[in-house]
């Protein structure tokens, strides 16, 4: 896993939120409504949408966001006064590839 280290990926995974993110913006259309027009699978939800989802404190959710982003899971555009979030699937695809290979 190139950039990604393992324990970091292992510590963001160890959070049933967390794994909840990831399948939410797996296919972000069978969960959230488009913010603002945005196209979800080009530019990501965006964190209130998924704070909301979450139904926990904004504070909560920013901190389990930026967990997983460090471990490299997920990436952020800012577009506005608004952040958005999205899978990184090359990253992820590394993970599957570690698990399989490593594990």
């Amino acid at each position: 896993m190139k950039c990604m280290k393992p324990i970091d990926v292992f510590k963001a995974l160890s959070n049933e939120s967390r794994i909840q993110i990831l399948q939410w913006l797996k296919e972000p259309y069978l969960h959230f409504t488009p913010h603002e027009g945005i196209d979800m699978n080009e530019v990501g939800v965006c964190v209130s949408q998924i704070t909301g989802k979450l139904n926990m404190t904004q504070s909560t959710a920013s901190q389990y966001l930026s967990m997983l982003q460090r471990a490299g899971l997920i990436t952020t555009k800012r577009i506005g006064k608004f952040t958005y979030y999205q899978r990184d699937e090359e990253a992820i695809g590394q993970l599957a590839e570690f698990m399989k290979s490593e594990m």
